[in-house]
C-alpha cells in the first residue's frame, strides 16, 4: 500500500479548476459529460456502444496491426487488438508526447492509471473487455519540449535541427546522446538493462515513431498496452467529414469560444488553457506542419507558396486525409472518433483545456469521454522516509513552500516560542481602551489613535521576523538537513514526477519500480500518493 496519500487541493500544486472538478462542484457540470466513478461507466459504455460502428473497428483493427507488423508483440497486446473487432470491448486512452527516453516520470503515472483502470472495469463489468491505448503525439512539432531528459540533476539533450511532425525525424546524432547517458551510470545489472533498453530503441529504429513505440511497448506489453500512432492514413479517412466541417464552417471555432466565454464567466481563478483559431488544422507533407489559414475564400498553408479554392481544398482531403493534421482543439475529437473511448487519463493542463471542449463534440454528436485526472506520485526510499521522521515532518510538509516549510521547521525546534500573537491581541485590548476614548472627542485623535496601533502592531511583527531570523541562525544545521531532504524530493521546487527521469529510480529498484506502481497506483481514488519503493 502506499505511504500516505494527500487530496490534491492540498499540495498547492494544482489548479483551482481540477480541485474543483475532483470536489465535483456543480458549476463545472456543463463541461463535462460523467464523472469518472465506477458506478458511471454503464451509461457511458452504452453511450459509445451504439456510435462506434463495425466498420470503425475494422479499420482500427487493421490499421494497429500494420503499425506493429516490424515489432514483437506480447500475447497480452495482440490479444487486446484482436478484441477491438468485438462490439463489446471499448478502450481507455491516455496520451503524450514522444519525450526523449520517456522524459519525466508522469509519462509511466499517465500509462500505470490507464492500465489500472481498465482492470478495475473488467472486475466490474466482466462481460465486456477493456483495452489500455496510448496515443503517441506524433504529429506534434514542439520539439523543444521533448529532445532531452534529466537525469541526477542534468540534462541529456538531443541536439539537431527539427522540422515538420517529430515522429518523423530520423534518429540522427542519437549516438552521441547515448554516450553522454551511458557515460553517467554505475555499473550494475539494472544499469546494462537502461543501456540496452536506450540502443534498442534510440540506435536500431529509423525514426523517433519507431523507436518511442518499440521503447513503451518493451516496458509495458506485458500489461497489454496498445499503442497507437494517429498519424494514419486509415484512421484519418474516418475523420474527414469532421475535417471538411472544420474547412467549411469553421464550427469549433465558435463552438469552442462560446464555452471559453462561459468558464470565464464563472470566475477568474479558471484559466483558459488553449484558444481556438478559425480554422484548427495543420497540413503536413515532406517534413513539413504548418498551420491551414482562409483569405477571402482562399486557403493557404502558412510559410509556403501552397494555396487552394474550397473545392480544391476539399479534393485534397478526400485524396491526402493523411496531410491534414489537427491541433490541440480537434486531436481530442480525431480520438474518440477513431476509438471506441470511454475514458481519457490526463495532467492538469490536459483536462483543463478539455473542459473547452464538449459543446463542440455535442455539436459534432460525439460521445464525450470521462475525464479522469492522471495518478500523481511522490517516490521516496526508506532512507529518505526514516530522515523524515527524524527531523519530526509528515510527508504532507514537504509540500509546503520552502521558507514556510523552514519556518515551520524553525518554530517546532526552537525552546522560545516565535508567536506573537498573543501580545498583538493583548496590544488591541489596550487600543479599544483608546477607541472608547476617541469616540468622545475629534476625528482626527480617533486618526492618531489608528496610527499608533499600526506602528505599534508592525513594530511587534518586524520583532517576530528579528527572532525569527535568529533562531533560523541557531537551527541552521537541521534547516540545512530540511532543505537537502526537499530539494532531493521537489527537484527546482518542483514536482519529482514534472523533473525526474525514471532511469534514477529504475538502477536502484529495476523492474520492481515498474511493478510497485502497478500495485500501488489507483486510478480512481483521486489523491496524491506518497510512494516508499521497497
Amino acid at each position: 500500500m502506499p505511504t500516505d496519500c494527500i487530496p490534491f487541493r492540498e499540495t498547492n500544486f494544482f489548479s483551482t479548476l481540477i480541485c474543483d472538478y475532483l470536489d465535483e462542484n456543480s458549476a463545472l457540470k456543463p463541461f463535462y459529460n460523467r464523472f469518472p466513478k465506477l458506478d458511471n461507466f454503464q451509461d457511458q459504455i452504452a453511450e459509445k456502444k451504439v456510435s462506434f460502428t463495425k466498420e470503425s473497428r475494422s479499420v482500427l483493427v487493421n490499421s494497429l496491426k500494420k503499425q506493429y507488423h516490424n515489432i514483437q508483440v506480447s500475447a497480452l497486446t495482440l490479444e487486446n487488438i484482436d478484441a477491438l473487432q468485438n462490439e463489446n470491448t471499448f478502450t481507455v486512452t491516455t496520451g503524450h508526447q514522444l519525450n526523449v527516453f520517456t522524459g519525466p516520470l508522469y509519462f509511466f503515472y499517465k500509462i500505470i492509471s490507464t492500465i489500472n483502470l481498465c482492470e478495475e472495469l473488467k472486475a466490474a463489468h466482466p462481460k465486456n473487455n477493456f483495452v489500455p491505448i496510448y496515443w503517441m503525439a506524433t504529429e506534434d512539432h514542439d520539439f523543444e519540449e521533448i529532445n532531452y531528459f534529466n537525469f541526477e540533476g542534468k540534462k541529456v539533450q538531443w541536439n539537431r535541427e527539427a522540422f515538420g511532425p517529430v515522429g518523423e525525424l530520423d534518429l540522427e546524432g542519437f549516438k552521441s546522446v547515448f554516450d553522454v547517458f551511458s557515460k553517467q551510470l554505475p555499473k550494475s545489472k539494472n544499469s546494462d538493462r537502461l543501456i540496452a533498453l536506450f540502443q534498442d530503441s534510440y540506435i536500431a529504429n529509423d525514426n523517433l515513431t519507431e523507436a518511442t513505440r518499440y521503447l513503451v511497448n518493451d516496458l509495458f506489453a506485458d500489461y497489454g498496452l496498445v499503442i497507437l500512432d494517429g498519424n494514419d492514413k486509415g484512421l484519418k479517412q474516418q475523420f474527414i467529414p469532421f475535417v471538411k466541417e472544420e474547412l467549411i464552417n469553421q464550427s469549433s471555432f465558435v463552438n469552442v469560444s462560446e464555452t471559453n466565454e462561459k468558464l470565464n464567466a464563472l470566475t477568474e481563478n479558471y484559466k483558459i488553457q488553449v484558444n481556438p483559431r478559425q480554422i484548427n488544422l495543420f497540413y503536413i507533407n515532406d517534413g513539413l506542419r504548418e498551420r491551414i489559414v482562409e483569405v477571402d475564400g482562399t486557403y493557404n498553408v502558412l510559410e509556403t507558396e501552397i494555396s487552394w479554392n474550397i473545392n480544391q481544398l476539399l479534393e485534397e482531403v478526400e485524396n491526402h486525409p493523411e496531410r491534414f493534421s489537427p491541433n490541440v482543439i480537434l486531436r481530442p475529437l480525431f480520438q474518440e472518433v477513431v476509438l471506441p473511448n470511454l475514458c481519457y487519463i490526463g495532467g492538469g493542463g490536459e483536462l483543463a483545456y478539455w473542459f473547452q471542449l464538449q459543446s463542440n463534440f455535442e455539436a459534432q454528436n460525439v460521445p464525450f469521454p470521462m475525464l479522469l485526472l492522471r495518478n500523481s506520485v511522490l517516490l521516496t526510499t526508506t532512507k529518505q522516509q526514516e530522515k523524515l521522521e527524524k527531523l519530526g515532518l509528515e510527508n504532507k510538509d514537504l509540500f509546503l513552500k520552502q521558507s514556510e516549510l523552514l519556518t515551520k521547521v524553525t518554530k517546532a525546534a526552537s525552546e522560545i516560542k516565535i508567536d506573537f500573537s498573543e501580545q498583538k491581541q493583548h496590544l488591541k485590548k489596550q487600543f479599544e481602551d483608546l477607541y472608547q476614548l476617541a469616540k468622545q472627542t475629534d476625528k482626527s485623535f480617533k486618526g492618531a489613535v489608528s496610527a499608533q496601533e499600526k506602528k505599534q502592531i508592525n513594530g511587534l511583527e518586524h520583532l517576530e521576523k528579528r527572532l525569527l531570523k535568529a533562531q533560523k541562525r541557531n537551527q541552521s544545521d537541521i534547516l540545512e538537513r530540511v532543505k537537502i531532504l526537499q530539494d532531493d524530493l521537489f527537484p527546482n521546487q518542483s514536482l519529482q514526477e514534472r523533473q525526474t527521469n525514471f532511469s534514477t529510480f529504475y538502477l536502484e529498484f529495476g523492474d520492481q519500480l515498474i511493478q510497485q506502481l502497478m500495485v500501488n497506483l489507483q486510478p480512481l481514488k483521486n489523491e496524491f500518493i506518497i510512494l516508499k519503493l521497497e
